[in-house]
């Protein structure tokens, strides 16, 4: 497995030929008092920017019209008298500069879209009206040729340890070569399905023309193919990489759920793995934004309590120097990954339940079954892994399956060897149709309810609360009991009728009735279902019921066979790892409270204030002898009990963002 190193810098240099005096201010000590302030041991440097400028002088591309010297070579001299690794960046879907040559190679990603129309500036460039961004470039043109040329080049000239390949995944393309090639294979050109089926097979001709070209020069070097996202269930495209880079920026667009559940998928990879977060307020391109110090000490923490190296993306200034106050900010967190790091890496995580993440059944990335799902069992402070079909079951206490899971024989068949094995299951809305016929899960499903919204009713006091009727917003299944002895925590209540022109009730949807209630959540022999569409009703409206119902129904599955209890509240979160070869576990305990700035468009959210905690127990089911419990980096041994059944309990009496905790055994 291919090492990489622990605290990284992706830096961009996506410049227009528009600024002039490229690199100006570049110096030396600049470029390496930075590095050294932010704790830095590899920087991903730029040969080929989004523009399509190259950044040395090039024999297969041009350099920038602005630059005058050699701007990467002055930049690797540095990194080697430092010792510090530099894979460096290509830009590969997006190449401005070849695009007003040849617009017709455009990935056009909609059916209607057409060639963009071209202008002609006073110099003789090109350029496209009324458009202010890059354009993706189809890899089923002439384009892969001349994307191949560079990465030769650029391999032989500089021989890197690795080659960062960006803009490059498998969309679906419309552009007439690639509707040349699907009437070329006799398929349907009136089909969607023929466009989605070409994109895979461009995708992989892609990535093996790319791998090989390096490859070819230099074997053992290191390939990451970025497209913001590592698609679950996808191991090809998964090993097409050497190693994986999880872009996964908060205030950009992923959001503090994203990167959780793709480290959590990552883990069972077999790959060395990264999670990429950024400096920046919002997101890349931004000059002069940055995030507070806070905010990145804790997405650097949350790297390390899953296991992953560390990356932030930042942004040369045109001129070619790098701004003290960002490394500054990078280096407050990096110092105190530095600090811990032998601790987190070679680790196995520790986990009770595995959720199958829908987009590894059906391919959909963005279902929100897989943002409710994780998202609940995070603030549950469960330990749970996030898995594909092809991960092993055995081991897991409970398998989760959200709305919107079909099964096919393979899966089926998998299931009920887990299940057979002693296994349970928890099934979610819609998936409850396939779910209920193979398992004993106490009911049968009779199909969706045709009224919306339903209403939840727990035989619990939910939220403490006298059982009421709660108001759930997404589609219910009816359902029926099928076992006298499966216990039912929850009903569901229909509405009078839907709202609608014809009739409405009130000022936003038709109360309940008091019909005869339908069981809602029911426990079988087998496990559980819940008969709505429950993650996606807590990833989209957030209320604390629907949390609450799944975390009263996974622990009424799992009893008293949970690793671990903590009081660490929601907003906390908790890993467990085994770091088998150091005879230690390790756990990481984290808190901070995102909040929601801004508006419109441009609401992030952002990490400020940290809030001490006081008095947080652990309560931890190891079934080994401890010997210590010790608090790192500060190497303080702290008290702990130890019963009988092995169960260990400490407490840490006070930790502020976030508090490594050894265990050795």
């Amino acid at each position: 497995m291919y090492e990489l190193a622990q605290r990284q810098v992706h830096l961009d240099f996506h410049t227009s030929e528009a600024i002039a005096d490229i690199g100006s201010k570049f110096s030396k000590e600049n470029f390496r008092k930075c590095l050294e302030k932010g704790h830095v041991n590899s920087i991903t440097l730029f040969a080929k920017c989004h523009h399509g400028w190259a950044y040395f002088p090039s024999e297969t591309n041009e350099m920038h019209p602005g630059l005058d010297f050699d701007l990467l070579s002055a930049e690797i001299e540095v990194c080697k008298e430092m010792g510090i690794a530099w894979p460096i960046y290509i830009s590969a879907g997006l190449d401005e500069k070849y695009f007003r040559k040849h617009p017709e190679y455009m990935q056009m990603p909609r059916r209607d879209m057409k060639v963009p129309e071209i202008g002609q500036l006073e110099n003789g460039m090109t350029y496209t009206i009324n458009e202010g961004h890059y354009h993706r470039i189809c890899y089923n043109t002439p384009y892969l040729d001349v994307l191949k040329s560079q990465i030769e080049e650029v391999v032989t000239k500089f021989m890197p340890e690795g080659i960062f390949l960006d803009i490059s995944c498998e969309t679906p393309c419309y552009c007439e070569s690639c509707r040349r090639s699907v009437r070329e294979r006799g398929w349907d050109e009136n089909d969607d399905e023929s466009f989605r089926k070409l994109s895979k097979i461009t995708y992989k001709k892609y990535y093996e023309t790319t791998n090989n070209a390096a490859k070819a020069i230099k074997p053992d070097i290191k390939v990451f193919h970025n497209g913001g996202h590592i698609a679950m269930g996808r191991r090809d495209i998964a090993h097409a990489n050497t190693h994986l880079e999880l872009e996964s920026l908060p205030t950009g667009g992923w959001g503090y759920d994203h990167f959780p559940k793709s480290a959590k998928n990552s883990q069972h990879l077999g790959m060395n793995y990264l999670g990429m977060t950024g400096k920046f307020h919002f997101s890349w391109g931004e000059f002069g934004g940055f995030k507070h110090p806070n905010a990145l000490r804790y997405e650097v923490a949350l790297s390390l309590a899953l296991g992953a190296k560390c990356s932030v993306g930042d942004q040369m200034h045109p001129y070619g120097f790098l701004d003290d106050a960002t490394y500054e900010l990078i280096g407050i967190a990096y110092a105190e990954a530095e600090a811990v790091e032998e601790y987190c890496y070679g680790v196995k995580p520790v986990a009770d339940i595995a959720i199958l993440a829908v987009e590894a059944v059906t391919g959909d990335r963005w279902n929100k079954g897989d943002v409710g799902a994780p998202r609940i069992l995070l603030e549950g402070n469960y330990l749970f892994d996030f898995i594909d079909t092809d991960v092993d079951l055995d081991g897991y206490k409970l398998v989760i399956l959200p709305e919107g899971i079909k099964f096919d024989e393979k899966l089926e068949s998998k299931l009920k060897a887990y299940v057979n094995g002693g296994g349970k299951i928890l099934a979610a809305g819609s998936t409850g149709e396939d779910a209920t016929k193979a398992f004993d899960l106490g009911c049968s499903w009779l199909g969706k309810s045709e009224y919306n919204p339903a209403y939840f009713n727990p035989t619990y006091n939910a939220s403490g609360l006298t059982p009421s009727n709660y108001i759930f917003y997404k589609n219910m299944y009816n359902t029926e009991l099928t076992d006298k002895n499966a216990t039912v925590l929850a009903y569901a209540r229909e509405s009078f009728f839907n709202r609608g022109p014809e009739h409405f009730c009130s000022h936003r949807h038709t109360p309940f009735t008091l019909d005869e209630a339908r069981p809602g959540i029911v426990i079988g022999k087998d496990g559980a279902y819940i008969a709505w569409d429950i993650f996606s009703e807590y990833a989209d409206i957030g209320s604390y019921s629907p949390k609450e119902a799944v975390i009263k129904t996974v622990d009424a599955i799992l009893g008293d066979k949970k690793t671990l209890v903590t009081n660490l509240p929601s907003t906390g979160v908790v890993t467990l790892n085994d770091q088998e070869g150091k005879s230690r576990y390790v756990l990481h305990a984290l808190f901070a409270t995102p909040t929601k700035r801004g508006g419109g468009n441009t609401a992030v959210e952002v990490i400020e204030d940290l809030i001490p905690l006081y008095d947080t127990t652990f309560s931890i089911k190891i079934g080994k002898k401890a010997k210590s419990v010790v608090l790192v980096p500060e190497n303080k041994p702290i008290a702990f009990d130890q019963a009988k059944d092995g169960t260990l309990s400490f407490k840490l009496d006070r930790f502020e963002c976030k508090q490594v905790v050894v265990i050795n055994y």
